[in-house]
């Protein structure tokens, strides 16, 4: 067993199924000064499993397991007990973040390909009354063929998703009104996380430090400075149809944002000639060819 990662809530590992020595899975285990900090601790930790155990799509990992009396040994021989662990299946291939370090930006095409996995994950959260709160580049896994998982649902939201108040969520990709303290739909604002994802994978940097009126980028697309603003980031050369698809998810006021049924039909989305298939293929040799020089 080795790690996978770690965040402020928890520790995850990779290990093997009892029940099939060949199949690999991914161990979440709290962390304990997380879930001594107070109630609503636990109370979110309980709320990620109810929320695991009602979903079924190839586009979010699946809780294979969970319980409270999970147990590890120390190489030391120390075993520590009575753990709150959630298995999951184990995405072999890495996050997302990590391929856009490899790649950096990795252009229109590639955009639209993780585009519609991504759409199609979060139209199916959204179906069945859970908003995520946390999507960001670190939470989205892809496998070896470039298929898109969302993972990590610590923030999530179950059936009230409409009429939302508390703090969650990362800086770089959280919406203005989460910021400001104001009540929020979490459709908007998980579709405005999407739009900075989206950014982020087309041309490879963060669009804004945060959504806040008074940054220096956020403020330009707020004030209609949108020309200076994509030659401030350098994306001056990006399509027409890109940019208005940004510049429409990165809207002040929630409401003028477009959903996803928008989305879908934006032209960008629907650029003639595009072949998702062919995108990835394109996309597996290049990274292919990446790694070799590295």
């Amino acid at each position: 067993m080795r790690s996978l990662g770690e965040g402020n809530t928890s520790k995850v590992y990779l290990g093997r199924s009892l029940q099939n020595a060949n199949s690999l899975v991914a161990i979440k285990i709290m962390r304990d000064e997380f879930l001594q900090r107070d109630e609503n601790s636990l109370r979110a930790v309980e709320n990620e499993i109810t929320i695991l155990k009602n979903m079924k799509h190839q586009g979010i990992v699946q809780m294979l397991d969970y319980g409270d009396n999970g147990q590890v040994l120390k190489p030391s021989g120390r075993v520590i007990p009575s753990l709150i662990y959630i298995v999951m299946e184990y995405v072999e291939g890495g996050l997302l973040f990590d391929l856009c370090q490899l790649m950096q930006a990795m252009g229109e095409d590639s955009g639209r390909f993780f585009a519609h996995q991504m759409l199609n994950s979060i139209e199916y959260l959204h179906s069945i009354r859970v908003v995520h709160r946390d999507l960001k580049l670190e939470n989205l896994l892809v496998d070896s063929h470039l298929n898109l998982k969302v993972a990590d649902f610590g923030f999530a939201s179950y059936k009230n998703i409409d009429c939302l108040k508390s703090y969650r969520g990362t800086m770089t990709y959280m919406a203005p009104e989460i910021k400001e303290g104001k009540p929020y739909k979490g459709a908007q604002v998980d579709l405005f996380s999407f739009g900075v994802i989206l950014f982020i994978l087309v041309h490879g940097i963060f669009p804004f430090k945060e959504a806040r009126t008074e940054e220096y980028f956020y403020n330009l697309i707020v004030t209609g400075q949108t020309d200076l603003y994509f030659q401030k980031v350098n994306g001056s050369e990006l399509s027409a149809e890109f940019k208005d698809l940004i510049l429409s998810l990165f809207a002040y006021q929630p409401e003028q944002r477009l959903t996803i049924d928008q989305i879908r039909q934006h032209p960008w989305l629907n650029r003639p000639g595009f072949n998702f298939e062919a995108t990835r293929t394109k996309m597996l040799h290049e990274i292919t060819s990446r790694q070799m020089e590295l």
